[in-house]
């Protein structure tokens, strides 16, 4: 058995009714792990006046009732989670894979040009580079839990739209500095969108209401513009699924 390497951390209060927990080692890896392992265990302890816990890529906001309990208390119940951390196996339940078609450019990808010529590449070396490598889904962002990640490796950091769009449509695959994100409904947006999946990545009918959670692993796969209403209507599903018959 692997012991998880736990971040140092520092706890700041957020308010009266929160805390936020830092990650604060210099390994971008461990403290990505260390706040969602931690996230995790709050989630599960069943202590008294916690609401929730949020993490992101290096932060875990730690929600509670201060009626019913102080931020002193949930202090030591952080530590007393971190400490828990020390002596938790490293190994967990492997993540989902989702395979995510995308049309690049034209109507479904209005920046793949722009990203193109900043980057100092061709569009289809655009492309090359997306669909080149896996994504892990580092936390969930807005609107409707996108899935926020890690980006291409580009030679340069993208730069966000000057003038940011009123409503970028459901399904848009997009990057902006450092990293990549789906659009699960429609919203406005600054990010430069370079692609369109066709397939419903946020259902309301379903709960959750996005498919995958923190630590799943996404894909991106390229299609011809006449694929494309042939996934529309299609729910995002991880592979195991969509291998079912």
């Amino acid at each position: 058995m692997s012991v998880l390497t736990v971040a140092p951390t520092e706890i700041h209060e957020s308010g009266d009714s929160a805390l936020r927990v830092v990650a604060i080692s210099e390994a971008s890896e461990d403290n990505w792990l260390t706040v969602h392992r931690l996230a995790d265990w709050l989630e599960s302890c069943g202590a008294e006046g916690l609401h929730g816990a949020v993490p992101t890529y290096d932060s875990v906001l730690v929600e509670f009732d201060p009626i019913m309990v102080s931020a002193r208390q949930v202090r030591a119940f952080v530590k007393l989670g971190l400490l828990e951390l020390h002596h938790a196996d490293e190994s967990a339940k492997a993540p989902r894979e989702f395979d995510v078609p995308v049309v690049y450019g034209g109507e479904y990808g209005p920046d793949l040009e722009k990203v193109a010529e900043y980057q100092g590449i061709s569009t289809e070396e655009v492309i090359r580079f997306h669909t080149g490598k896996t994504y892990t889904v580092r936390c969930l962002g807005a609107p409707a839990g996108s899935p926020m990640m890690d980006g291409p490796a580009f030679p340069k950091p993208v730069p966000r739209l000057k003038d940011p769009r009123l409503s970028v449509p459901a399904g848009a695959v997009a990057v902006a500095g450092r990293q990549a994100v789906i659009a699960p409904a429609a919203a406005p947006g600054g990010w430069c969108v370079i692609g369109q999946t066709p397939l419903s990545v946020l259902n309301i009918r379903r709960e959750p209401l996005v498919p995958y959670k923190p630590g799943d692993i996404l894909r991106f796969r390229q299609i011809p513009a006449e694929a494309f209403s042939d996934f529309a209507g299609m729910d995002l599903v991880p592979l195991e699924l969509e291998a079912r018959p």
